[in-house]
């Protein structure tokens, strides 16, 4: 049995906050790059271009690259031959988050409850998803997401008679519908299956997927294909000002599911897509 320490839980979290929010994922500014070459508005192109010198001063300065430095999500795999010692693996998590969020002037922006809305100071709790796993390893995957686009994000519980048409539909008309609200080029997560919290989850998990990695599932890589062309002709374009350049990614995930149910879960990130990850 392996044994470590919550001080090493700390560390690698309160790290990963300001690595996150200010450093733009190499796949992430590639595509933006690639997308700026192809855009054919004017107003498009320059746009794309001020992202990226947006994300190389935040780089440069480890400044965060949007003043929505999120709510912490938190993906925690944590091997069956792992031991956590000195505490909580929880409360670890949450401390690492509240140390990186000081340690990097990041905003915070978590309030402790949804109607009496006083700040918590510390932009934690964190949404914390576990998940045990064969080994003797623990794997950390931080996203911190920000709500201009969380607030676009939508879950339909589809019959099964709608069928992979009726799941494309709701998911272009989502794409749409956050328009400009959603500072595109957007990447699109998806969660299609198991039930109503089962889909969002997948759909937020679809996000961390590096752009351009399509799914490995033909049908689903070819869905996926389908819709980024046909999201990126929605006229959406770069912060919603017109242009081809709407998303830069469509991930989808998928899981079984019950006889009488198609739950289609569509969570919407912006064109940073924040992410960072460690094993331990």
């Amino acid at each position: 049995m392996r044994e470590i320490s919550v001080d090493t839980i700390i560390e690698k979290l309160s790290w990963m906050c300001i690595e996150a929010n200010c450093r733009l994922n190499s796949d992430i500014h590639n595509a933006i790059r690639t997308c700026k070459d192809k855009e054919r508005s004017e107003i498009g192109r320059d746009i794309l271009e001020q992202l990226l010198e947006n994300a190389d001063i935040a780089k440069k300065e480890m400044m965060p690259i949007c003043q929505d430095t999120g709510m912490a999500i938190v993906f925690c795999e944590v091997g069956q031959e792992v031991r956590i010692t000195g505490g909580s693996l929880t409360d670890a998590i949450n401390e690492g988050i509240r140390q990186g969020y000081e340690k990097g002037y990041l905003r915070k922006s978590v309030v402790k409850d949804p109607f009496f809305r006083e700040n918590t100071g510390d932009n934690t709790p964190a949404i914390i998803h576990y998940d045990i796993v064969p080994g003797d390893k623990v794997k950390l995957i931080l996203a911190p997401k920000g709500f201009g686009s969380e607030n676009m994000s939508r879950i339909h519980m589809l019959a099964p008679s709608d069928g992979m048409e009726g799941a494309k539909r709701v998911i272009l008309e989502t794409i749409d519908q956050a328009g400009g609200n959603a500072c595109p080029p957007m990447v699109v997560g998806v969660g299609i299956g198991g039930s109503f919290e089962k889909a969002p989850q997948l759909a937020k998990k679809a996000l961390l997927r590096p752009v351009g990695e399509g799914s490995p599932i033909g049908y689903v890589r070819e869905m996926e294909q389908e819709l980024l062309e046909k999201a990126n002709k929605l006229g959406v374009g770069p912060q919603g000002l017109g242009g081809i350049t709407t998303a830069l990614a469509v991930h989808i995930e998928t899981f079984p599911t019950h006889i009488a149910g198609l739950p289609v879960a569509i969570n919407i990130s912006c064109h940073v897509t924040r992410h960072a990850e460690c094993e331990i």
